[in-house]
């Protein structure tokens, strides 16, 4: 099932399904189902047409997502490093711009980068 040009799993409760969405997450979904009155626990596979003209609906009439929600923070981003604020130069120095320490864990932001002296370490040959 297809739902605002995303694929909807249909084994998946609509709460859950919902979520498959880039932009809509948990609070979202379950706000959208008591606006539509559709039950949280229903399958996806069970809705009927109506329901998921009324998902639709909800979804574009309140919220931002897919490629619209991308392309907002992207100009967000785009707009703190024009300014030169501080997170702005965090996004583009590519570090932590929440205050994160940098010193231990900041791998997943620099992308995995090791930059210790012992991490690059070389195998002994025998001689």
């Amino acid at each position: 099932m297809r739902i605002v040009g995303i694929n909807i799993p249909d084994d998946k409760n609509i709460e859950i399904a919902l979520t498959y969405i880039y932009g809509i997450g948990r609070t979202s979904a379950g706000e959208i189902l008591e606006k539509t009155g559709i039950d949280k626990v229903k399958k996806a596979e069970n809705l009927t047409p109506e329901e998921i003209t009324k998902i639709k609906n909800e979804i574009e009439e309140r919220y931002k997502i897919g490629g619209e929600l991308r392309q907002s923070i992207r100009q967000s981003i785009n707009r703190l490093k024009t300014i030169k604020s501080y997170r702005g130069i965090r996004h583009a120095r590519k570090l932590p711009a929440r205050g994160q320490r940098t010193r231990r864990n900041s791998r997943t932001v620099r992308g995995n980068v090791r930059m210790t002296a012992g991490s690059g370490r070389k195998k002994l040959t025998l001689k």
